[in-house]
């Protein structure tokens, strides 16, 4: 709620203006006289009777009336035209009357309004805003202040109660759709914010992905054509895991993050080709007036992302793709209070960034990625399941083609690097072994099928089932993948679809950041499977290997 503020000037409080009191005057006297000139007119229409007409007759009566009876007619006759006269009279000197008062009167109020001079009262002040009553414990309250004009300011002072994270959302409802378009992506984000009005905002954060992702689709598409294959720079140039960077990773980053920039819903953006998050400028252009105080409060959310995942395969034509994560802006922190204490050379802009940016994944509100393969698949959850569209490029949208997608307790395909199955840990060997030999509890003989591009192997395993793997080894103790951008968001894909995802010992969704790039070892896959292989951990890893896994809940 907002409360306005006044100057300590004074406001005029005065009657009419000469101008107005002579109007005024001379309305009130004209209604006066007609008035008067109305009550003549019926004080004459009482006194007047009216006469019914008298048909003559052909016939003839003769009749002589006494002389008597003749003067006493006449004396009533004379009696009556005497009083109708005295009448009429008194009816015309009323009306002079009348007349000449309202003149009086008009005359008395224009002279009263010119001499009178006016008066000033002291507007009141509102209470002071100190007054207001917001428990700490519960709501939040920001004030911002302003001029509206030379004299007066303003204050906005804004009470939000306490945020609490949602446990889910309402599911859109499609009463009918387009044979010829289905349910685009624009058309389900809208009903979602129809169903969903906290989530309004999200709508135009989804409108600008998917626009990234159909122009990255563009560009991986015609890399070849339009020489944007191989190293950016010629080679040399590294992003800040030390992997060399591609031409399209820096094309892409910069493509997507000008996308969710341009929402004007970002508070800060992290990226894999960033060094460090990025803090986002929503101010408003000038040219925009001052006519309307709104609240300049930055963006409601933070988004994670890889600009393109399995970026080096994308020379050869593999499939590639997008992964992002978004979190809502708010001032629950995660980070353990002596987490800067060895950081000086931090910004305070900049601890803010990573305080927003540094959440678990159990915080995110929204999670997706798009695959660019023999189509292009822009796949995502809200936290109410998980929906897959797939890009239509007659029309230029996404359309639903996988509604509601379920992952199957168990399936019978593994994705994972087998060349470093002897430097895994015990757990995972043993967990991979059973699936090819069939030594496992659905009594299944497994196949493996790798691409070695994480968004293609997870996309395969949300629909035909299986497990997907980047674990641990003896060369890489955290595994490669990152957990803010990579692993969290698609865990939370899986989790909505109804699998699992674990480091072995850990929920990867429990797991708080400790930097932007953090690594995590990774396994996802069905229910049931993700539980046998806990099940391993738990009888066969050896106590260093069970606290390194629990070490990684520590905030």
């Amino acid at each position: 709620m907002a409360y306005q503020s006044f100057t300590n000037q004074t406001k005029k409080v005065e009657g009419n203006s000469p101008l107005w009191a002579v109007a005024a005057g001379a309305f009130a006297g004209l209604c006066v006289v007609l008035l008067a000139n109305q009550s003549a007119t019926s004080l004459h229409s009482s006194v007047a009777v009216p006469t019914t007409p008298i048909v003559a007759q052909n016939t003839v009566t003769s009749y002589q009336a006494p002389l008597a009876h003749n003067a006493q007619v006449t004396q009533l006759k004379s009696q009556v035209s005497s009083d109708k006269s005295l009448e009429v009279s008194t009816a015309a000197n009323s009306s002079v009357l009348v007349g000449v008062s309202g003149g009086l009167l008009l005359i008395a109020g224009m002279f009263f309004n010119i001499l009178k001079k006016p008066s000033k009262q002291a507007l009141p002040l509102p209470a002071p805003l100190q007054s207001v009553s917001v428990p700490a414990s519960s709501q939040m309250v920001r004030l911002v202040t302003g001029m509206a004009d030379a004299h007066t300011s303003v204050a906005l002072m804004a009470v939000t109660a306490e945020k609490k994270k949602a446990v889910g959302i309402r599911s859109p409802v499609f009463n009918e759709t387009c044979d010829q378009t289905g349910i685009t992506l624009s058309r389900f984000m809208l009903e979602v914010a129809r169903a969903n009005p906290d989530l309004q905002e999200l709508e135009s954060v989804f409108a600008s992905i998917q626009t990234a992702c159909k122009t990255i689709a563009k560009l991986v598409k015609r890399s070849a054509i339009d020489g944007m294959t191989g190293l950016q720079a010629g080679g040399g140039a590294v992003n800040v895991q030390g992997e060399e960077q591609k031409k399209l990773d820096v094309i892409t980053n910069d493509v997507l993050k000008r996308a969710l920039k341009f929402t004007g819903r970002m508070g800060v953006i992290a990226s894999e080709e960033e060094d460090v998050p990025v803090e986002v400028d929503n101010t408003m252009d000038e040219s925009y007036g001052k006519d309307v105080l709104v609240e300049e409060s930055g963006g409601r959310y933070i988004s994670v992302f890889d600009p393109l995942d399995g970026s080096s395969n994308v020379d050869a034509g593999i499939p590639v793709g997008t992964i992002f994560g978004i979190f809502e802006e708010d001032d629950d922190c995660k980070l353990a209070d002596n987490f800067f204490d060895d950081k000086t050379d931090i910004s305070e802009a900049m601890k803010g960034c990573l305080r927003s940016t540094l959440k678990p994944g159990n915080s995110l509100v929204a999670a997706g990625y798009a695959l660019y393969s023999s189509a292009t698949h822009f796949v995502f959850t809200l936290g109410a399941g998980v929906n897959g569209f797939t890009l239509d490029e007659s029309i230029g949208e996404f359309i639903l083609t996988h509604p509601n997608i379920k992952i199957p307790p168990r399936g019978k395909i593994y994705s994972i690097n087998e060349a470093n199955r002897d430097i895994w840990d015990a757990p995972v060997q043993d967990f991979i072994q059973g699936l090819a030999s069939g030594n496992n509890r659905g009594k299944k003989v497994y196949t493996s099928r790798y691409i070695g591009s994480m968004v293609g192997d997870v996309h395969r395993t949300l629909l035909y089932g299986g497990v997907f793997g980047y674990p641990a080894d003896t060369r890489s103790p955290n595994g490669k993948l990152r957990l803010l951008y990579e692993a969290a968001p698609m865990s939370f894909l899986i989790e909505q679809a109804g699998g699992k995802s674990t480091t072995g010992l850990v929920r990867v969704m429990d797991i708080p950041p400790k930097s932007v790039h953090q690594r995590v070892p990774l396994m996802l896959g069905g229910a049931d499977e993700m539980d046998e292989l806990i099940e391993l951990y738990n009888a066969k890893a050896d106590a260093a290997l069970k606290k390194s896994q629990l070490d990684r809940l520590a905030v």
